[in-house]
């Protein structure tokens, strides 16, 4: 295995580790509080043996072999461990039975509440200590080419966004997961011939968008200037040199990068007419083309500039929260695709959530992925799936509704249909990753 490997599977371990930890510290601290008994408190599970543990006061705390996740066995709760022979006993008042439910609802929903506290903390750290990367507009100055599903409703090659909804973007390429994923009602853009135009966007642009596959509706658009000319190439018998800019062949204007190729491979002209821009004035060349049609130069490959902008103390809280909000929305919103079959499809485990990190150590990308992963496990915890936080909180909400409490045996049956739920989506996803890296 690759050094990479290791690399990105170090850092989703102490991702993993940390969020892990100080979720089921949420649970823990109110247990805690309201004088509940916790048993056990467990990074990851330890089926048959621990890595570690020590008992202190009436908890043991340990580390667990198996890196799925982790656990608080609190006393006169059913949960995954399906302790039946304590649950047979009377309830005693420093069990998690035993308490109001509105101090069980608080000891459920921790975990979720520091989870997403905590991605919403990390964002606001990355604004404050690294600052923000943005990209407006300016710095793709020929405009965007826009997917055919995009055109259909009134963009065109060489757009460029003004603004959205009235609001201009820090960074112009979050447009495509916006359209996917945001209520977007209109765009302002800029034409080719410089008229400026609202084009209103329907509803369903997000699911016509995910069933078309062309997720990035908008993909950036480069000049057709030479990096390199190939020796013993046509193009360096012509006269073309590296920096030339390609304005039009054979009397047909070129507009950028995608054009010039597009043209080649399109037209089997033996011998092209090229004008080409360097410095202040224009060339004519004549091309030769070989026997591939092929004239023997690479792109320049000038990237996408981003501006990195210092974010105070104050703006970097209102400006994390908001990130994380529309992190959140934006995982909600995705999450709607699971349930259609190309969804299903593309449900990842651990090596989709592994290939979050990058293959060289960065703090700034791992504290951004664990913001991620942290905002993500929230709201799959809140789930109402028994067997998670969500299904506990789901027969306490309905408790606190009816006056009932549903019965033991219910609850144990519910619990074992969620958990095995659980570990089959578990096996699924994880089955998806190897299929799609065999692929």
């Amino acid at each position: 295995m690759s050094p990479e490997f290791f690399i990105k599977a170090a850092q989703l371990l102490l991702s993993l580790s940390i969020l892990v930890f100080l979720h089921e510290l949420g649970h823990f601290i109110p247990a805690k509080l309201f004088g509940t008994r916790v048993e056990k408190f467990y990074l990851f599970f330890d089926i048959k043996y621990s890595l570690f543990k020590k008992k202190i006061g009436e908890t043991v705390f340990g580390i667990g072999w198996l890196p799925l996740g982790g656990y608080v066995k609190i006393s006169g709760m059913i949960d995954e461990s399906f302790d039946k022979e304590q649950m047979e006993k009377p309830p005693q008042p420093w069990e998690f039975r035993s308490k109001p439910t509105w101090q069980r609802l608080i000891i459920m929903l921790g975990g979720v509440t520091v989870n997403l506290l905590l991605g919403f903390f990390i964002y606001m750290m990355i604004f404050f200590v690294w600052g923000k990367e943005t990209l407006p507009q300016e710095n793709i100055p020929l405009g965007f080419e826009p997917s055919t599903i995009i055109q259909e409703i009134g963009f065109e090659k060489g757009d460029k966004i003004l603004d959205v909804d009235g609001k201009e973007l820090d960074n112009v390429l979050n447009i495509n997961k916006m359209l996917l994923l945001r209520p977007v009602k209109k765009i302002r853009v800029e034409k080719l011939n410089g008229n400026i135009e609202n084009i209103s966007i329907p509803e369903s642009i997000g699911s016509d968008i995910f069933q078309s596959g062309q997720i990035n509706s908008f993909v950036p658009l480069f000049s057709a200037t030479i990096d390199s000319v190939l020796n013993d190439s046509p193009a360096q018998y012509s006269g073309m040199q590296a920096g030339d800019k390609i304005i039009s062949i054979n009397g047909e204007t070129i507009y950028d990068w995608s054009s010039f190729s597009n043209w080649i491979a399109e037209n089997p002209d033996d011998i092209i007419d090229v004008i080409v821009e360097r410095g202040s004035s224009n060339y004519s060349l004549t091309i030769d083309r070989n026997d591939e049609g092929l004239i023997g130069v690479n792109k320049l490959n000038t990237g996408i500039e981003t501006v990195n902008v210092k974010v105070g103390f104050a703006d970097s809280i209102t400006q994390g929260f908001n990130y994380g909000y529309w992190t959140l929305y934006e995982y909600v919103a995705g999450f709607s695709f699971v349930f259609t079959k190309k969804g299903a499809q593309q449900l990842g485990g651990f090596g989709t959530i592994g290939n979050l990190f990058p293959a060289k150590w960065d703090w700034k990308r791992f504290w951004s992925s664990t913001a991620l992963i942290s905002i993500i496990l929230a709201f799959m915890n809140v789930l109402p799936i028994p067997a998670l936080d969500g299904g506990h909180v789901m027969f306490l909400i309905y408790e606190m509704i009816s006056g009932r409490k549903p019965s033991d045996r219910f609850m144990e049956v519910s619990t074992m249909i969620g958990f095995f739920l659980l570990i089959a989506i578990v096996l699924y996803a994880n089955l998806n990753d190897v299929f799609r890296a065999f692929a």
